[in-house]
């Protein structure tokens, strides 16, 4: 309490002398106007001089003139001592009314002073409070808030955790796979460092395909066999319809292809490539002599070479575009995985449709006898529909018209039998009568 009853003493000391300050600048700025006043006279006083200077050059001859100069002169400096006297006097009246008036105002507005400073401490110190209770519940409930977020944050951080580490299981998981891949890579590729390795792979992927499309060895096709009057062994003869057959080996241009994937040089892909295209076109001119186009033995006029790995088929065909013409011009048809399915389900329709063909007087001969053996069916089915309609009939007249006639005579007895136990009933009554008496 003491210290608020400073602060106001405080403030009001400080509010009497800002008002003091700006009573005294407002004097300060009327003197100021009187003194510019005054400057102003004395300009006009020196104007005057030089105008008399002036006439007294000019107009020497004119002493009249001069004298009342001399006289305005004399009554201007009187008037300006006058104005002189006049502001001293006026300014020390202001001073005087100044502090009349600061006192006055002082002691009449200190009372109003103490009462709208204490009123304005209350309302403030109110406002305060109410401003502090404001803040503490927003401080609540950003605690609160706070203390929620910091919660999910930390559920976040365990699940992220969590998650981090199933990442890195998946990560060592992915490592291991990676690593047998890669040993499956080298092991693969080892193996197919051999030619012989490399033509058993692929008459294994050329099974594979051959299996997919529903051929069956010794039915559909014949493996390795040597053809007839001839040195010539295709991998596989493939049998069609009418006794015709097609050739087809299996080649795996592999070496070129993988010297080209990791050459480290342009001039050496260039080198491999060529290489390859080189190889493949041998192929083709060896197939071609080796009797495996031969009408004599019922061949057809094409000869397969089944390549068993997309890519390289793919790279073959992008590197030499004509190479495909020219294998057609020689009677020889490339084959990929996908083509050489393609072949072969034709193959095995054509087979299909060509054994259907041959049996179709069969199948028709057995379809008319089926009819007629359908004809005698429903014929003896509907003598048999007859008959079993006649015993209907006359099973119906046994339980109705049958029956009926028997029921009545069985009917006329049960009414005599009824009526002579009755009648025995009535002689056993008296029977019994008599005895009792």
């Amino acid at each position: 309490m003491p210290t608020e009853i400073s602060l106001l003493v405080l403030g009001f000391v400080l509010g009497g002398v800002l008002f003091s300050l700006v009573l005294y600048i407002i004097l300060s700025r009327k003197i100021s106007f009187f003194e510019g006043k005054a400057g102003s006279a004395e300009a006009i006083i020196n104007e005057l001089r030089q105008q008399v200077e002036q006439k007294s050059r000019e107009l020497g001859q004119t002493q009249n003139e001069l004298q009342n100069e001399a006289q305005i002169r004399a009554a201007m400096e009187a008037k300006y001592h006058e104005s002189e006297k006049n502001l001293q006097s006026m300014e020390k009246d202001l001073m005087d009314k100044f502090s009349t008036i600061s006192l006055d105002a002082l002691s009449k507005n200190s009372a109003e002073f103490l009462k709208l400073a204490e009123e304005k401490l209350k309302s403030q110190t109110m406002e305060g409070r109410k401003d502090l209770e404001g803040k503490k519940e927003l401080i609540d409930k950003s605690l609160t808030e706070m203390d929620k977020t910091l919660s999910d944050v930390r559920l976040k951080i365990e699940a992220v955790g969590k998650g981090t580490v199933e990442v890195s299981t998946l990560i060592k998981k992915h490592e291991d796979v990676t690593l047998r891949l890669k040993d499956t890579t080298e092991h693969l590729k080892e193996a197919l460092a051999s030619s012989k390795k490399r033509g058993e792979w692929g008459e294994r992927m050329a099974e594979d395909v051959i299996s997919l499309a529903g051929m069956v060895e010794g039915i559909n096709y014949i493996k390795q066999k040597t053809l007839v009057g001839s040195s010539g062994r295709p991998d596989y003869t493939f049998l069609m319809p009418n006794d015709l057959k097609i050739n087809m080996d299996v080649k795996f241009p592999l070496d070129n292809y993988l010297l080209y994937l990791n050459a480290s040089s342009d001039h050496d892909r260039k080198r491999y490539r060529d290489e390859l295209l080189r190889n493949t076109k041998t192929m083709i001119k060896q197939v071609t002599t080796r009797d495996y186009i031969n009408p004599a033995d019922n061949t057809v006029d094409y000869v397969l070479i089944f390549i068993p790995n997309e890519q390289v088929y793919s790279f073959i065909n992008e590197a030499d575009m004509t190479i495909m013409d020219e294998a057609l011009k020689q009677k020889v048809v490339l084959c990929s995985p996908f083509t050489l399915y393609a072949v072969l389900a034709v193959i095995r329709q054509a087979v299909e449709n060509f054994s259907l063909e041959k049996t179709a007087s069969e199948i028709l001969k057995l379809l008319g006898e089926f009819s007629k053996q359908w004809n005698a069916y429903k014929d003896k089915f509907r003598v048999m529909g007859d008959r079993l309609d006649a015993a209907r009939n006359e099973y119906d007249a046994l339980i109705t018209t049958r029956s009926n006639m028997l029921e009545r005579p069985l009917k006329k007895i049960d009414e005599l039998r009824s009526q002579k136990v009755i009648a025995l009933d009535s002689d056993m009554n008296l029977d019994e009568s008599k005895v009792v008496e």
